[in-house]
C-alpha cells in the first residue's frame, strides 16, 4: 500500500489568511521535491509553497479563493516509494479474475505490459529553447507543464517575459513531459536544454503505449478520451480542478457561460500574467473567456469585453478590494492612432504595491501637514560622528536621527503609534515601536521595516538600516521583513524637491516625507544667519488624528530635531 503524507503551510512570516491565487497541482500529478504546489497572494507578496517531499497528489484540501494561514492543510501525498506504479498494471486483469486462476495463459499476459516493452516502444528526446530574435537572458516566469504531463505538438510548455514582451515556447512534438530542466525565475537562451520528452516511436504498438502509461495513469485519464470513464484507479478528482475555481467569482449570478478555446494549453488558460491578476481583480474565471489573439490567448481587453457581456446591464461590481466605492472603468484608449507607442510590462513590485496604495489612497480620508525643521546642529553632530560609526561598522547619515526622533514623537503621541480595527469602531494602540523606511530599488520602492528602533542606539540602527537597503537593492527581502510597521519614513532629500504627500501605508495611521534640505537665511533675532532648513511632510489618517493632533506631532518633530539633546529629557 502506498505511504501517504499530508503536507501543511509552512511558517511564511507574519501573513495570516493569505489567498490562494492559484493551484498548480492536481490529483494524480507526480510532484518532485521542491515543486511547487499552490500560490499565495498578500497585499505586498506574491509567493509559492514547495513540495517538501515528493510523490503523487492523492488528494487537495484547498481551492483557488480560500484564505488559508501557517499549519493549514494544504495536500495528501503518496510518497514515491510507495508502490504507486505497481498497482497500474494490476488494474487491467480485473475483469476475468476468477478465470484467472483457471486459465493460465491469460495470466501470462500481464508481463507483456511490463516496463520493458515501454522502453522500445518510446524514445527519449530532449527540447531546447528556439530562436526567439534578439532576446538574451529571458527569464522564465511560468511553467505551464510538469513531469508525467501529456502534451500536444504546439502546445505551449513555459512563458518567457523580456523587458517588452511576453512569449510562449510551444512543444516542437507531441509526447510526455519527463523531467524538466529549467524553473521559474531562471533565465534562459537560445539552444538551453527545457526539458525531456518520452515520444513514441513510429512503429509502436498501442499496447506498448498502454504500458507506459501505468505509470502515471492518472495523467492519461485527462489525455485519452477512449479511457474508461468510471476507473477504477482514484484520479477522477482531476478533471474538475478548473471548474473548482468558481467559488472565487465575484460576478452576479447567472452569468453567460462560454466555451474556452479549443486551442488553449489544457487544463490552463492562455494569458500572460498581467491578465491572469487583472481577471483575479475582477474575480473573472478565465477558463470562460475566449481569447481573440494568436492561438487562443486572451488579452486583457478580452476579459473587459467578458465582463460587460456577463453584466448585460447589471449595476457595476464592488471592487475587488472589498471597499465602498463602486468606481466606473477608465476607458480603453488606443494611443497609437497619435502617434508610435511602445508598451512596457510594470515591474512585479509596482504591480503588488499599486493595487495596495490604491487601496489605501481610496479608504482612507487623508490629510498632510508641512512643516520646516532646523537641523544645523544636528547635522554639525552628524559629520563629527562619522569616524566613530564607521569604527562601529555603521555608515552615519540623517536617516538615524529622523529615526530616533519620530521614536520621541510616537511615544509622546500613542494615537500614531496605532491601527483603527476593521470596523472602524476601536483604536488598536502598540506597544512596540518599528519604523518602515522606503528604499528605491531598480525593482520599485519597497519599505523594509527596522524593528525594535526605541531601544537601539544610533550606530545600531545605522547599521541594520544599511543592511535592509542592500537586501532590498539585491531583491533578497522576506515577506517578512515588510511586515509590521507602526508608521513609515519616504525620504526623497537625496533627489530633491521642496514638498510632497506620501500616502498612508494603511493599516498604519501616519507616514513622513523627508525633502531636500537647504541652506537659508534666518533672522536671530539681531541679524540674518544661515541655517540648514529640512522641509517634512507628515500624511495622516484623519478617521483616527485631527488636525491640532497632527500639528502637535510636526512642531515636536521639529522641536526634537533642532535639538537632538531633547531626546534625554
Amino acid at each position: 500500500m502506498a505511504n501517504t503524507k499530508q503536507v501543511f503551510l509552512p511558517d511564511i512570516g507574519d501573513f495570516q489568511s493569505v489567498d490562494v491565487i492559484e493551484v498548480l497541482v492536481s490529483p494524480g500529478d507526480r510532484v518532485e521535491p521542491e515543486q511547487s504546489l499552490i500560490t499565495l497572494e498578500s497585499d505586498k507578496a506574491t509567493m509559492e509553497i514547495p513540495a517538501p517531499f515528493g510523490g503523487v497528489v492523492s488528494e487537495l484540501k484547498v481551492a483557488v479563493g480560500d484564505r488559508i494561514s501557517e499549519g493549514q492543510l494544504i495536500a495528501v501525498l503518496e510518497e514515491a516509494g510507495g508502490a504507486v506504479a505497481p498497482q497500474a498494471p494490476e488494474a487491467p486483469p480485473e475483469p476475468p479474475a476468477d478465470a484467472a486462476r483457471a486459465d493460465q495463459p491469460a495470466a501470462a499476459a500481464p508481463p507483456e505490459a511490463k516496463p520493458a516493452p515501454d522502453a522500445d516502444a518510446t524514445e527519449l528526446k530532449e527540447v531546447h529553447l528556439p530562436d526567439i530574435g534578439d532576446f538574451q537572458d529571458v527569464e522564465i516566469i511560468e511553467l505551464l507543464v510538469a513531469p508525467g504531463d501529456q502534451v500536444t505538438e504546439e502546445q505551449s510548455l513555459l512563458t518567457l517575459e523580456s523587458e517588452k514582451a511576453t512569449m510562449e515556447i510551444p512543444a516542437p512534438f507531441a509526447g510526455e513531459v519527463r523531467e524538466l530542466k529549467v524553473e521559474v525565475g531562471q533565465k534562459i537562451n537560445q539552444g538551453q536544454l527545457l526539458l525531456l520528452m518520452a515520444v513514441a516511436e513510429p512503429g509502436a504498438k498501442p499496447g506498448a503505449a498502454a504500458a507506459d502509461a501505468s505509470t502515471d495513469l492518472a495523467q492519461r485519464m485527462e489525455d485519452s478520451a477512449e479511457l474508461s470513464p468510471e476507473p477504477t484507479v482514484p484520479t477522477a478528482p482531476r478533471m474538475p480542478v478548473e471548474p473548482a475555481r468558481a467559488p472565487g467569482d465575484k460576478l452576479p449570478q447567472p452569468r453567460p457561460v462560454i466555451a474556452r478555446p479549443s486551442d488553449a494549453p489544457k487544463g490552463k488558460a492562455h494569458a500572460s500574467p498581467a491578465v491572469r491578476r487583472f481577471a483575479r481583480e475582477l474575480g473573472v474565471d478565465l477558463m470562460q473567456v475566449p481569447g481573440t489573439a494568436a492561438k487562443g490567448r486572451i488579452t486583457k481587453e478580452d476579459v473587459q469585453n467578458f465582463v460587460k457581456q456577463a453584466l448585460g446591464g447589471a449595476a457595476a461590481p464592488a471592487t475587488a478590494a472589498g471597499g465602498p466605492f463602486q468606481l466606473p472603468a477608465v476607458a480603453a484608449v488606443d494611443f497609437s492612432k497619435f502617434g508610435e507607442t511602445e508598451e512596457v510590462e510594470l515591474g512585479r513590485i509596482k504591480k503588488l504595491s499599486g493595487a495596495h496604495l490604491h487601496r489605501s489612497w481610496l479608504s482612507v480620508p487623508h490629510v498632510t501637514q508641512f512643516d520646516e525643521a532646523d537641523v544645523t546642529e544636528v547635522e554639525a553632530f552628524r559629520k563629527g560622528q562619522k569616524a566613530a560609526a564607521e569604527q562601529a561598522g555603521a555608515r552615519l547619515t540623517l536617516m538615524p536621527f529622523l529615526i530616533k526622533a519620530v521614536v520621541g514623537c510616537l511615544q509622546t503621541f500613542p494615537q500614531f503609534n496605532a491601527s483603527l480595527s476593521p470596523d472602524g469602531q476601536r483604536l488598536i494602540l502598540k506597544r512596540y515601536v518599528n519604523i518602515g523606511v522606503a528604499v528605491d530599488t531598480p525593482n520599485g520602492l519597497v519599505v523594509p521595516v527596522l524593528r525594535d528602533a526605541d531601544s537601539k542606539g544610533v550606530f545600531e540602527i545605522a547599521r541594520e538600516l544599511g543592511e535592509l537597503s542592500q537586501k532590498a537593492r539585491d531583491g533578497k527581502l522576506a515577506p517578512a521583513d515588510m511586515q509590521g510597521g507602526c508608521i513609515s519614513i519616504s525620504s526623497l532629500g537625496g533627489i530633491g524637491g521642496t514638498q510632497f504627500t506620501p500616502i498612508v501605508n494603511a493599516p498604519e495611521v501616519a507616514i513622513l516625507g523627508i525633502s531636500r534640505a537647504d541652506t537659508r537665511p534666518v533672522w536671530d533675532g539681531q541679524g540674518f544667519v544661515p541655517r540648514l532648513i529640512m522641509p517634512f511632510s507628515l500624511s495622516y489618517d484623519h478617521r483616527v488624528i485631527d488636525g491640532a493632533e497632527g500639528v502637535r506631532f510636526t512642531t515636536h518633530l521639529a522641536g526634537l530635531l533642532g535639538d537632538i539633546r531633547r531626546l534625554l529629557l
